[in-house]
């Protein structure tokens, strides 16, 4: 199974996803634009989200707060049955600092070209020989703009009444589409998830369906109508092991992967890098240059 990510801050991004893979009874592959490679010989390809995004409206007084909330106003809780509630929500914390630790010391709205041009030749190699394919975050962004989709540069414009909540916690409310292939895998029709983007699938691409959302319509998931198993995922499961319906995305994922029977021959990583850029993904990175300077603009001023 192959799992991408970016040369620096991605590795634990890496090391949840390869858990989630593991757990699911997969063999992760790491890819980075130092080490690239092609789809031949993976039976299925996880386009990964990254350190590089990190949430900034987090505190980590929210979490005590909320574990008074939830667990010291239920009396009825026994002491060991606390202490397995509030170990719980120390998970997140840790998790967010250990991302931190890690992380690239570059804004979240900084390119990464490199990485970019890889993934779209792995997302072009694997819908060639129908590899099963989970794009998550950043990487369900990148399905869409392969599908010819756009994106919203900046989704903070959703939120008027409360900001958008950034954190490694399940904060979002989310409504899947009933009849999805998703909402199969998940099980359910409604669903909290974590949130760690500012962007988000604006028009869907060619062939592809959105099947999850929030109240305001920001988009949170999106499937191929004729694909097998192609979906992309604004959350990240992959930080959320304990959740059984997080699991079942791996789980589905790596199934449907063992079914993979035949293996096309791909090009050479060498060559397929070699290969000009495809224009959409030059129009994104064009869009995405000119915010950056525009931000830069703002924060000089």
């Amino acid at each position: 199974m192959g799992v991408s990510g970016p040369d620096k801050g991605g590795e634990v991004a890496w090391l949840f996803t390869a858990f989630g893979v593991l757990l699911a009874g997969g063999k992760p592959v790491h890819i980075t634009p130092s080490f690239p490679r092609t789809a031949d010989g993976l039976q299925g390809l996880i386009i990964g989200g990254g350190a590089d995004v990190d949430p900034q409206t987090y505190q980590q007084e929210s979490v005590f707060t909320e574990y008074l909330q939830r667990t010291l106003q239920h009396p009825r809780k026994n002491f060991f049955q606390r202490v397995w509630r509030f170990t719980r929500w120390i998970y997140y914390p840790a998790l967010f600092y250990v991302r931190k630790l890690f992380s690239r010391n570059k804004p979240q709205w900084s390119l990464d070209q490199d990485r970019d041009h890889l993934e779209f030749q792995l997302i072009d190699q694997a819908v060639k020989m129908n590899l099963p394919v989970l794009g998550i975050c950043r990487g369900s962004q990148l399905l869409n703009v392969y599908f010819r989709g756009t994106l919203h540069q900046d989704i903070n414009c959703f939120y008027r009444e409360e900001p958008n909540p950034s954190s490694v916690f399940p904060v979002k409310k989310v409504t899947f589409k009933p009849d999805s292939k998703l909402a199969q895998i998940i099980g359910h029709q409604k669903l909290k998830v974590n949130a760690l983007h500012h962007q988000a699938v604006h028009t869907p691409g060619k062939g592809l369906e959105i099947v999850a959302w929030e109240a305001n319509n920001v988009v949170q998931a999106i499937e191929h109508t004729s694909k097998e198993f192609l979906l992309g995922v604004q959350w990240h499961p992959e930080y959320l092991p304990s959740r059984v319906e997080q699991r079942r995305l791996f789980q589905a994922l790596v199934q449907k992967a063992r079914e993979v029977n035949r293996q096309i021959e791909a090009p050479d990583m060498e060559n397929a890098l070699a290969q000009p850029k495809d224009q959409a993904l030059e129009v994104l990175e064009s869009a995405d240059a000119n915010a950056v300077k525009a931000i830069e603009s703002t924060v000089s001023k």
